[in-house]
């Protein structure tokens, strides 16, 4: 019997596409700030991007976030509900196998997504990533209830979260930096002070919070600066009762002390409830040492409102806070780490990433690559984004970028339907696309013209529109050691050179590379009458 398995399926999921292993083509006019950077912006299609990122970045990316598309809206209105998601599944499904790749062992995605597609999306990724390494659903307060749109608040149950869905590449290497947020009101978790020798704990007095802050005459604002700093100067004789303990055969389990917990050491109990030391509830948030909790899976505290100013324009779409990006970021990765966002939109994710110190890759398809991401990002390097996160990191300005642009397809038909080579390419991008279609990677020898790239130590690729002649091959052979071996890919060839050397191979191009994938093709966003054939043939 054929092993089965749990899985989503639908329209067009087994049709296989070959993307073509594009090459990136960096445009200095739009590189920006420091030179040596190693920050990537990029301008084209991220299927195909993340494609040509495959060998260089496989096991790098620490923190992945994506905010994709969360159905695909008006451009199906003439089609069914079936099909739509069909197609929206196929986008995200060929990206998050190039995404997972790309993650290192203790990577992180991170996906915002809404109720639309949420449920299928978790199906996709435990699919993809592996169940066992799901981490979380978190849900977020995009919207606070007096800020909700009424509409047809008669006929639907009103919309105020979003969901961003967590996996990991291998849960065993995963470790998150815990975060906090300052505790809005006060409330009766904080509510003693233990007066005495916390030493000899049995002397010790329990005070009401209340009576303590009339004798010192503090308002209990939390909002208080005088008040927050006599909490963090005491924060070692404050404590929070965190759930019920009994114990046994304590004759002071209903008085006023506090009193050790036998049965769990390093535990205290004040009237049978346990308890820990406030002190462990002063944590460093945006507002300073405050009294605060961790963040856990349900985040109501980031404004998604008022945004204009983050990255000094509107954004269509809906940008994301940089305070959003701030936490997963900081939760997920280390300085120096590289984040990556293959749905950048308007910017946020690299300005942020930029902001904390970590190295960036934004890869952006639309128009607003140009008019959104590139001057918002050059505004944070020149020091003239003083909105979003700049003052909570203390930024200052610095780094640079650089610009890439998606080379075209390698081969293009000509008017008699025949695949060529493109007339884009010269010799030194052809030698490159070649090295990417042969899986070897460009590194030419400045010594030896026909060491272009290797795969090993010994084994090397050459790349030529030259013809081929005996003689020409001989010259490479003679200059070759014993244990090198080669392969070249020209247009044309003297016959006689074909396994004239063991150590030598030849192909033609652009005839050995017409079945490597799918060329001529510089959009995967939609795929509408793909998947129709595939509907109409089943």
């Amino acid at each position: 019997m054929k092993n089965q398995k749990l899985e989503l399926t639908w329209i067009g999921k087994d049709k296989k596409t070959i993307l073509e292993p594009r090459i990136l083509i960096e445009d200095k006019s739009k590189s920006y700030g420091d030179a040596n950077t190693q920050n990537m912006l990029i301008h084209g299609d991220n299927l195909l991007a993340l494609k040509a990122l495959e060998d260089k970045f496989t096991n790098k990316i620490k923190c992945i976030y994506i905010d994709p598309p969360y159905n695909t809206g008006s451009a199906f209105e003439h089609y069914d509900d079936n099909l739509e998601h069909s197609i929206w599944l196929n986008l995200m499904k060929s990206r998050l196998e190039i995404m997972r790749k790309l993650l290192s062992k203790d990577g992180l995605i991170w996906i915002q997504i809404d109720d639309v597609e949420m449920a299928y999306l978790k199906v996709l990724c435990d699919e993809i990533f592996g169940r066992e390494n799901f981490i979380n659903t978190i849900s977020i307060q995009v919207s606070p209830p007096n800020g909700v749109k009424m509409n047809h608040a008669e006929s639907k149950i009103l919309k105020e979260k979003e969901y961003i869905i967590v996996f990991c590449k291998n849960r065993e290497f995963v470790k998150f930096k815990p975060e906090y947020v300052k505790v809005k009101s006060w409330d009766s978790h904080y509510n003693k002070f233990i007066e005495g020798d916390l030493e000899n704990i049995s002397t010790c007095k329990v005070i009401s919070m209340s009576d303590k802050l009339k004798e010192l005459n503090i308002i209990p604002d939390i909002n208080d600066e005088k008040f927050n700093k006599w909490v963090y100067d005491n924060r070692n004789r404050i404590f929070q009762p965190v759930g019920l303990a009994k114990i046994k055969n304590n004759p002071r389990y209903n008085n006023d002390y506090i009193v050790p917990i036998e049965e769990m050491p390093g535990y205290l109990s004040y009237k049978g409830r346990q308890v820990q030391f406030i002190e462990n509830s002063i944590h460093s948030t945006d507002d300073g040492n405050v009294l605060s909790r961790m963040v856990c899976d349900f985040w109501t505290d980031i404004a998604f409102n008022n945004l204009f100013q983050e990255g000094n324009g509107d954004f269509k779409a809906g940008k994301k806070p940089e305070k959003l990006l701030k936490r997963i970021i900081n939760m997920s990765s280390e300085e120096g780490d590289y984040i990556m966002d293959s749905f950048l939109g308007s910017g946020t994710t690299c300005a942020v990433a930029h902001k904390m110190n970590r190295k960036w890759i934004g890869i952006e398809l639309g128009k607003h690559c140009y008019t959104h991401c590139i001057p918002r990002i050059n505004d944070v390097i020149d020091n003239k984004d003083t909105n979003g996160i700049t003052n909570l990191v203390n930024w200052k300005g610095g780094g640079g970028y650089k610009f890439y642009e998606l080379a075209p397809s390698l081969l293009v038909k000509d008017k008699f339907n025949n695949w060529i080579i493109s007339e884009n390419y010269n010799g030194e991008l052809l030698a490159k696309a070649i090295c990417k279609q042969e899986e070897f990677t460009y590194l030419p020898d400045n010594n030896y013209y026909w060491k272009q790239g290797k795969s090993s130590e010994n084994d090397y690729i050459y790349v030529t529109t030259n013809y081929i002649s005996l003689e020409y091959l001989q010259n490479i052979k003679e200059e070759m050691k014993d244990d090198e071996s080669l392969l070249i890919c020209c247009k044309a060839y003297q016959e006689e050179c074909e396994g004239k050397y063991d150590n030598i191979t030849i192909k033609k191009i652009p005839q050995s590379i017409l079945n490597n994938c799918e060329y001529g093709r510089d959009d995967y966003s939609l795929n509408i009458e793909e998947i129709l054939e595939v509907d109409e043939n089943e």
